[in-house]
């Protein structure tokens, strides 16, 4: 709990600190220069609620028209792709938390996150199970969360049930299977959520399963809204 408390205190400055890009390796630079964030992170055009790459013109894609999701808007920062997947790797697995200032940066000048981070009453990173945490030692998400508005980041409002099997070895109808009941409002919440609008915040959205099971049990207990902001997503 410490070291995750003294994780959170300091990653929301470290993109300031000079250092090696861990792209390009310029020196010295941010965590991630600017050169990098112009060639690799260049503004497209996604659908507004699952953040999936759609053409010009476009609102909508064809599986939210067709299935709504619970979340009413998402927005990604860049594609889960070259050069993100590797620094992502790092950043969740490697224990490198100190990119994640740099990350959330990428996240904060994602067309309209400003305005969803904003009208947020809340922001609430997507809990990790108990297990998960332990081997990890942190959430990824948490301190992306941090790093983006730390005043208004509830970790405890929304809660983990139970562990369930890595995401990533299942395809779309096995992962939502997967997370059925895996999110639950915990009993710490203050107060009612009628009437709150609530930001959630992960790393990587490949199907939106998790996202969309997370933001169904904030709509349950009565969110009036849920939208997402993620640093990636899968193409």
């Amino acid at each position: 709990m410490f070291f995750t408390r003294l994780l959170g205190a300091s990653v929301a400055d470290a993109r300031w600190l000079p250092s090696q890009c861990a792209i390009c390796h310029a020196w010295p630079a941010q965590s991630v220069c600017e050169a990098c964030r112009t060639a690799f992170a260049a503004p497209a055009q996604r659908c507004v609620q699952c953040a999936q790459r759609v053409p010009q013109g476009v609102l909508r894609c064809g599986q939210c028209l067709a299935h709504p999701p619970a979340i009413d808007a998402c927005i990604a920062a860049v594609d889960y792709a070259y050069p993100w997947e590797a620094l992502i790797t790092r950043f969740k697995f490697h224990a490198n938390p100190g990119l994640a200032g740099a990350l959330a940066a990428l996240m904060r000048k994602a067309d309209a996150a400003a305005q969803l981070l904003a009208a947020a009453d809340a922001v609430l990173p997507v809990p990790l199970s108990a297990e998960r945490l332990r081997q990890r030692g942190y959430n990824q998400a948490l301190l992306l969360a941090r790093a983006l508005a730390r005043p208004k980041v509830q970790p405890r409002w929304l809660r983990r049930t139970h562990d369930t099997l890595a995401q990533s070895s299942l395809n779309r109808t096995e992962r939502l299977r997967n997370l059925r009941g895996a999110f639950a409002v915990s009993t710490q919440i203050p107060r009612d959520l009628g009437g709150q609008h609530l930001l959630l915040v992960d790393d990587v959205m490949t199907t939106g399963a998790t996202v969309h099971a997370a933001a169904s049990a904030l709509r349950q207990a009565g969110a009036t809204s849920v939208s997402a902001l993620v640093l990636a997503r899968t193409p």
